[in-house]
């Protein structure tokens, strides 16, 4: 993975980690999720009308994701009721990207370098070590397997977007249409939830999603677009990185405690982004 590559990636994690945070400090999670998926629906179409609609081979794809990303973040939403978000970030990213490693070795032909299947593992035991910290099995039940779900389906979605971006020839419009599908899914999801009041509470909120969806849209679209230039699996592991910047959040603003655990993973973490680079 080249330089560039790799610090475009690390800035997308920058960015995923910071509107998780606007999650987590909002009042109402299901309401805070729907209004950025809504405004990334309204960031897609500006996307399509620059970049053009993509294949037609590539819709499915886009359906599909749409799917599991209401999936997602539903389960996300659950997370974050009950759970630290020093916790809830990393046991819901942690397993992601062992799951993508597995599928791309089934459903792609991407091959990693002895030294890049390395860091990716280095990086899920980063992830995992910051995730296990002491109060980890004394955490509501609940909380601990929504999280876990909710990393399956992002292992899903990361390799069927990364397969996708591929498919339609151009990643830009492959990501507007996405967004599009991904608006239309939480549309419909988000009154069964919620009621059909949630749309008032949405409309107060909408200078806080808009910012969230500018974060969550302008991260993924760049994911989106480095899964096309080099092996997914290496860039959904890098992505991750996320945790570290999720960790500083956690600590300094939601005042949540560090442990040893997690200064470890930290290096862990650190050290598989090397090797991914190297």
């Amino acid at each position: 993975m080249t330089l560039g590559l790799l610090l475009l990636v690390l800035f997308a994690a920058v960015l995923h980690a910071s509107w998780n945070l606007v999650v987590k400090i909002s009042t109402d999670k299901v309401v805070s999720l729907a209004l950025i998926q809504t405004m990334m629906g309204v960031m897609g179409l500006f996307i399509l009308m620059g970049f053009g609609m993509p294949a037609r081979v590539a819709w499915p794809f886009a359906i599909a994701s749409g799917v599991l990303h209401t999936g997602y973040n539903f389960f996300l939403a659950r997370s974050y009721k009950f759970g630290d978000f020093g916790l809830v970030y990393p046991v819901a990213r942690g397993t992601a990207p062992l799951l993508t490693l597995l599928g791309t070795q089934v459903f792609t032909h991407d091959a990693l370098s002895p030294l890049a299947l390395i860091g990716v593992i280095t990086l899920v035991i980063g992830i995992w070590l910051i995730a296990l910290s002491g109060n980890v099995f004394r955490v509501h039940r609940a909380t601990f397997m929504f999280a876990l779900i909710t990393s399956v389906f992002i292992g899903c979605y990361t390799i069927v977007d990364g397969l996708g971006g591929r498919a339609a020839g151009d990643a830009s419009s492959y990501t507007g249409l996405l967004y599009l599908f991904d608006a239309a899914g939480m549309l419909i999801a988000a009154p069964i939830l919620r009621g059909r009041t949630i749309f008032v509470d949405m409309a107060k909120s909408w200078k806080g999603g808009a910012l969230g969806a500018l974060m969550a849209g302008g991260a993924y679209w760049i994911v989106i677009w480095a899964m096309s230039q080099a092996p997914i699996a290496a860039v959904a592991a890098l992505r991750e990185t996320s945790i570290l910047f999720a960790l500083v959040f956690s600590a300094k603003l939601l005042k949540e405690k560090m442990s040893w655990h997690r200064l470890v993973g930290v290096v862990c973490v650190v050290a598989g982004a090397i090797a991914l680079h190297a």
